[in-house]
């Protein structure tokens, strides 16, 4: 039986963590795979309500989605969670907490998330009109060193999901199925990265 993992996804608003989230999810349903997606939005409706988004809420907030992915890891269950954690502490912090820990960095240049924005947050946050939104009015700490960064402001979904499934299975995370649509440059470099990380 598979051993279970959490799948981290952290970025700005709207830099595509859902959107990845719900496409690897896919993939690995279709693998067999016993897997729970916790979005940030959904939590904060239902496991975090009553919380706001000064740092400590923040923090507080993402400790319970820790807590949440590392029991369901520690069932053998695919933990993916998809929420902003704008603080490399506290995802350094629920990294030790669950172990088996795979962060992927939803990596976006401001401009082009304000760009295809559909509700013009990025644009009212900086007019002063949404109080502490994060990588405006509030600070975001890009990973030191992701297991993945995907480039979701350049490459399309199915790249950046591929991508983070090749790492997947680098890993032993999950059974490594047919390599074919990978290139040989792509694989070279997934594995490279995970030299540098010290996996392999």
């Amino acid at each position: 039986m598979p051993k279970g993992f959490t799948l981290w996804f952290t970025g700005l608003p709207g830099s595509g963590k859902s959107t990845l989230a719900q496409h690897v999810s896919s993939t690995l349903l279709e693998r067999g795979m016993k897997l729970e997606v916790l979005d940030g939005d959904v939590v904060r409706t239902n496991l975090s309500k009553g919380l706001g988004y000064s740092k400590e809420d923040r923090d507080t907030n993402i400790r319970r989605i820790g807590f949440v992915c590392h029991l369901l890891t520690r069932n053998d269950v695919v933990a993916i969670a998809a929420a902003i954690s704008p603080y490399q502490e506290i995802r350094d912090e629920n990294r030790r907490l669950i172990g088996r820990f795979v962060e992927v960095y939803c990596k976006c240049d401001l401009d082009t998330l304000t760009r295809r924005d559909p509700k013009g947050m990025y644009e009212k946050a900086r007019r002063g009109e949404i109080a502490h939104f994060t990588g405006v009015s509030d600070p975001y700490e890009p990973p030191d060193n992701p297991e993945v960064v995907c480039d979701t402001g350049r490459e399309d979904v199915e790249t950046s999901a591929g991508r983070i499934i090749r790492t997947l299975e680098e890993m032993g995370y999950i059974p490594a199925a047919d390599a074919r649509g990978y290139t040989e440059e792509e694989e070279e470099s997934i594995k490279q990265r995970l030299r540098d990380l010290g996996y392999i």
